[in-house]
């Protein structure tokens, strides 16, 4: 209560305690009704109002509280949206599309050490894995055009550097492995016409080709002029030749991809960030049975749409996987830069068998028997027919019969084998990346054809590689630290603020009004005595002045 006020309310108090002592005390009694007298009630009516405007500041604080208990996340949520969103210009942009990171590729390749017996006397192969050899890698998205309808296109360009000081040894490095081009020609001739066959003996004797081959690491993986290949440029018709004159399993791939991929920027929908949108022109596979099996509908593996929880399944596509690789929950991790994410990694099922997973039976074309055993993907489809059968390091997760068709290989470990991806859930960020898969060939045996003849039936392994990253950049990781550390944070602040001055200022203003509610009424009841005590009074002396005079 202000100085004021009281000064006033004390005045009040003094004009109804000179009531019965003034002359004109009816008059006085008519001003206890009067403008005055309103005035003093009207002074303690201001006073309650302030304090229960107090209340309703105290309910409006009380209220924010709860209104940012339950809305404030909502909310931090939009702003990551809107962080993320490819806008060409924005800093995410940009580390979209040169990643500030070094990726690597680490391979090691299963060099054959008895060719000549496991051919000539049916002795099981046996293989010595020899590596890593290490390629780091630039990665750039080229010629990206922004789309009207939400979408960017581009190229991606990868540059692979050797690097020695990492490696068991040079690129010059000898290894002998299986004959892919031959290999790959005789078993698809097993079903066709016998004198077929034998024509490609004959063609396979002049060129002297075997099915082995002694190669450096360098021509292996970078290309090496195959004698079938040079045949088959010259004999087979224009629209049925291979992209390549030579051959390797990483050839054509260092520089600028010729595929055009398309995906969501995520600015009309979050839920679409990173998506692949189309890839060459197709939304769809033209390899398998379903629509479900043949979507693209997955990112490249950097970025993933974000605000991921544990029942959350992801989807990568990669060109060479020839399919939609998902990916499940399987454990939160701390980075090195103690960001925090979740560890996502193939489901047993994705390479089963269709008696353990029906619903693999889409990625069999020709029906059951084009089907692979179990723990291998065949990608045939997308190698111009050639019998490729991609597994996990070492077979993981695959029959263990596939790892003793050979000797040399040790059983896998998960933690040398897995093939994982760690994701910032609040951003959608790739963190960490292990892509761990193994190259095989599966070799039918034919024996019209001799230098063959003594080939069982079996899914020989080639080389097994492991591409990823180990940690981002301290810009980046610090955005992410801060977009998981700090809203929450601010949130907590923010409740136990508005509420406790809240609650403090409705405690107080409650205990005021009662304090004035008690004083108020003492103020009433002394002034109802005061009229009273005048009322008496008057009637005593008009009593008095109506009596007759005695004499």
């Amino acid at each position: 209560m202000q100085l004021d006020d009281i000064l006033h309310i004390n005045n009040c108090k003094a004009d109804r305690s000179s009531l019965s002592t003034t002359p004109n005390a009816k008059t006085d009694l008519v001003n206890m009704n009067g403008p005055k007298h309103k005035f003093c009630t009207k002074l303690s009516s201001t006073y309650l109002r302030k304090w229960w405007i107090t209340i309703v500041v105290a309910a409006a604080l009380i209220i924010g509280g709860i209104v940012v208990a339950c809305e404030f996340t909502v909310l931090i949520d939009a702003v990551v949206d809107r962080m993320v969103a490819l806008r060409p210009g924005a800093k995410t942009f940009g580390w979209w599309a040169k990643p500030p990171v070094e990726p690597r590729i680490s391979l090691y390749i299963y060099n054959v050490t008895n060719a000549d017996d496991f051919l000539s006397n049916g002795s099981k192969a046996i293989v010595d894995e020899v590596g890593p050899y290490v390629y780091s890698e630039t990665w750039e998205k080229v010629n990206i055009v922004e789309n009207d309808n939400g979408t960017l296109s581009y190229n991606l360009r990868k540059i692979y550097s050797f690097r020695e000081d990492l490696s068991v040894g040079p690129e010059d490095d000898v290894v002998i492995v299986p004959n892919i081009p031959m290999l790959s020609a005789t078993s698809q001739s097993k079903h066709a016409a016998r004198f077929l066959r034998l024509a490609m003996a004959s063609i396979m004797d002049i060129l002297k080709i075997k099915p082995f081959v002694q190669v450096s690491v360098g021509q292996l993986l970078w290309g090496y002029e195959d004698p079938l290949l040079k045949l088959a440029k010259d004999v087979v018709p224009k629209e049925q030749k291979l992209p390549y004159e030579e051959f390797g399993l990483l050839y054509g791939k260092n520089g600028t991809s010729s595929d055009r991929v398309t995906v969501n920027t995520g600015v009309d929908d979050i839920r679409r960030y990173g998506i692949i949108d189309n890839f060459n022109g197709r939304t769809h596979l033209p390899h398998w049975t379903t629509d479900a099996c043949n979507t693209l509908a997955g990112t490249d593996g950097s970025i993933f749409p974000p605000h991921i929880d544990h029942d959350r399944i992801l989807h990568v596509y990669d060109k060479d996987l020839c399919r939609l690789l998902p990916l499940v929950f399987e454990k939160e991790v701390m980075t090195s830069n103690e960001v925090p994410g979740y560890r996502f990694t193939p489901p047993e099922w994705v390479f089963a068998d269709v008696d353990s997973h029906p619903d693999n039976m889409c990625f069999c074309p020709a029906g059951k028997p084009s089907c692979s055993p179990n723990g291998l993907f065949n990608v045939s489809l997308c190698q111009y027919d050639s019998p490729i059968m991609l597994s996990f390091p070492h077979f993981y997760l695959a029959d263990e019969s596939l790892r003793t068709q050979v000797e040399g290989i040790s059983p896998p470990v998960k933690e040398k084998h897995q093939f994982f991806f760690d994701v910032q859930p609040k951003m959608g960020t790739t963190l960490r990346v292990r892509a761990r898969i193994q190259i095989n060939l599966a070799v039918s045996q034919v024996f019209d054809i001799k230098q063959v003849a003594n080939f069982p039936d079996i899914i020989f392994p080639i080389l097994w590689f492991e591409e990823g990253i180990d940690n981002l950049p301290d810009e980046v990781t610090d955005l992410m630290r801060f977009a998981e550390q700090v809203p929450p944070k601010i949130r907590v602040a923010l409740i136990v603020g508005l509420c406790t001055l809240g609650v403090i200022l409705l405690l107080l203003s409650t205990f005021c009004l009662i304090r004035n509610s008690h004083r108020q009424s003492t103020l009433h009841l002394e002034g109802s005595n005061y009229l009273a005590t005048a009322q008496v009074d008057m009637n005593k002396k008009q009593n008095k002045d109506n009596q007759p005079a005695r004499y």
